[in-house]
């Protein structure tokens, strides 16, 4: 059993993160707004030594360089080097992990929360794919894949990515069309419970594979990270009224504030709590999707808590976690080939 986390145990944690213990080297990916910027910024208020590469779109450029001088102006120690990159595409996803393995040797935390809200129809990209499927699965599992080398050289190298873990459901996953290609099989609705599902059976097949590696699959909750404005494909009518008039206010209103999403998603990316070498835990740590402490693959909600989700996750294992594996290398193999 788990202890029950509050947020005095969160930032009771997060302030003891010095040049010692904080991420050496991290990539941040979807960390030019959202979650993954707030993470950034409690990253930097520790005062703590630490380079960041940020990686976004080529439109966010100047918008990020200010922010990156905003961050060096609170912590002169925290290096943040900006890496250009679509990461709606495969082949340039790849190409990004490349340049990051020229220039270092290890990677401490691997930070994903790319994505935006899928509200309209299917919308591929050049590369033929789901744009939101790329962004909230894709992509995020070619960077794992990529940079694995350097998180299994780092003395607690950690993967962190934000969608919807503990939320798994045998009937959300359609294993004989994963990506979601048959006419009429693609709906904003369906693809999310698809994608989240997809990536805890995907991250379980790796942590086996690297078991000295720890992996946090988050489900951040209610935060107001701009998603809905940066929608996929074309509204109705009632959509645009339901989003504008009811689904907006309602974030407003429910959401945690901006520090506190950034303070608990910081709490996943450096404590014990959930295994590896993190900051120190006293009492009953997290338990991974095995019920076990230690490293492994954590379902964690937006408190922080885990669960094991034992529910649906042993009948996915047997019935998806070697076809979600299968689908996965037969997409990535354009871009890994030579």
């Amino acid at each position: 059993m788990s202890s029950k986390l509050s947020d005095k145990d969160i930032t009771t944690s997060n302030a003891l993160i010095n040049d010692d213990s904080a991420p050496t080297v991290s990539v941040f990916v979807g960390g030019t707004s959202g979650v993954g910027k707030f993470t950034i910024e409690a990253l930097v208020r520790t005062g703590a030594s630490t380079r960041i590469y940020l990686v976004g779109r080529k439109s966010s450029k100047e918008r990020m360089e200010t922010f990156i001088k905003e961050q060096h102006t609170i912590n002169p120690k925290a290096e943040i080097v900006w890496v250009e990159g679509e990461v709606s595409l495969l082949a340039d996803s790849k190409r990004v992990c490349d340049v990051i393995k020229a220039k270092e040797s290890r990677l401490d935390l691997l930070f994903l929360s790319a994505g935006y809200a899928s509200l309209g129809g299917r919308e591929e990209t050049s590369e033929g794919l789901e744009v939101t499927q790329v962004l909230e699965y894709y992509s995020r599992m070619l960077f794992v894949q990529e940079l694995m080398p350097l998180l299994k050289k780092a003395e607690a190298g950690r993967v962190v990515t934000v969608l919807g873990g503990g939320l798994e459901k045998v009937r959300s996953l359609d294993v004989d069309d994963l990506g979601l290609k048959k006419p009429g099989n693609f709906s904003p609705f369906k693809a999310q419970g698809h994608f989240l599902t997809m990536m805890t059976l995907h991250l379980e097949k790796l942590s086996k594979e690297n078991p000295d590696v720890t992996f946090v699959h988050s489900w951040p909750g209610w935060v107001n990270t701009g998603n809905v404005d940066r929608r996929a494909g074309p509204l109705g009518f009632f959509m645009n009224f339901l989003f504008t008039f009811i689904v907006k206010p309602l974030i407003r209103i429910l959401s945690m504030s901006n520090e506190t999403s950034g303070q608990r998603h910081l709490f996943e990316s450096t404590s014990a709590y959930y295994g590896g070498n993190g900051i120190p835990w006293k009492g009953n740590a997290g338990v991974n999707t095995m019920g076990e402490h230690g490293n492994g693959v954590f379902l964690v909600n937006f408190r922080g808590n885990t669960s094991t989700n034992e529910k649906m996750l042993p009948v996915l294992r047997e019935k998806a976690l070697e076809k979600v594996w299968e689908h996965t290398q037969e997409v990535f193999r354009p871009y890994l080939e030579g």
